[in-house]
């Protein structure tokens, strides 16, 4: 266990998923978390699933813990940091997911030599199987490395990143699900037109990017490598690969992640003007 005293600030989809990840993992207990929002309603679901304490008070629940985790838009955070701002103390840290937002701003709007962690999580962290990248600003030390890091495993895997490359996160893992959904819409529909029933062409769709995608990770080998194992001279495999390189599939992705990425960067240099 962490043992540590938590406070989620913003407690939305993302926020409840590492309230409910830190509890399966037992990094700390739901006495010591403490949840913020602006619904009463929401919030008391969170206590009765959960046994967190429950506010809509921002700089209460901040004043009253450890750490302090800013599961909130970027473009409402310098109103929550500055909300906070009496009650926060260099002997806490921050963790932020609010995309764009750097460390160096959010350091700036605390002014108080306090440790900043950013991260770029996605939406499948509300499902336990999320893909977090983090870095850290100046003041975190390496025990709050190790706690950060701990908590987004509690909802995925997690890598470490510099802060440069976060940009290229979300052009990868944090747009990355819409593509995949895509994708799979895409499956469905042509399992579809060549008369499966929707229920069952949905189904087989699902689970054949579900075992790809654990294939690949659990097995080490290249998908180049697995692609090469399904796909027999002349058969209907690689006369489908033809088809998809044809209309230019890994261009298209490629594309995708770099203009995602860049936009990333323009909205990041907006946000922290």
């Amino acid at each position: 266990m962490l043992n540590k005293t938590i406070a989620i600030i913003g407690a939305g989809n993302m926020g409840t998923s590492l309230i409910r990840g830190i509890l399966n993992a037992q990094l700390t207990s739901a006495k010591k978390i403490y949840a913020s929002g602006t619904r009463m309603e929401k919030l008391e679901k969170l206590k009765t699933e959960f046994g967190v304490h429950i506010t809509t008070n921002n700089k209460d629940a901040a004043k009253r813990v450890d750490i302090v985790v800013l599961c909130v838009k970027a473009a409402v955070i310098r109103k929550v940091l500055e909300e906070m701002h009496d009650v926060l103390h260099k002997d806490q840290f921050i963790i932020s997911i609010a995309a764009g937002v750097t460390t160096e701003s959010m350091e700036k709007i605390v002014g108080k030599n306090i440790p900043i962690v950013r991260s770029m999580p996605n939406i499948a962290s509300t499902v336990g199987l999320g893909s977090t990248a983090i870095s850290f600003g100046k003041y975190v030390h390496e025990k709050q490395h190790d706690i950060a890091i701990k908590i987004f495993e509690a909802v995925g895997d997690v890598v470490v990143v510099g802060e440069q490359h976060l940009d290229a996160v979300t052009g990868l893992s944090g747009s990355g699900p819409a593509y995949i959904y895509m994708v799979i819409e895409a499956l469905i529909d042509g399992g579809v037109k060549m008369g499966l029933p929707r229920d069952i062409s949905t189904k087989l769709a699902i689970q054949t990017v579900l075992g790809s995608a654990k294939l690949v990770k659990e097995s080490n080998v290249h998908p180049a490598i697995l692609r090469d194992q399904v796909t027999t001279p002349g058969g209907t495999t690689i006369n489908a690969i033809h088809e998809l390189e044809s209309h230019g599939l890994r261009s298209m992705l490629i594309d995708a992640v770099a203009t995602a990425t860049i936009r990333s960067r323009e909205l990041s240099e907006l946000i922290n003007k």
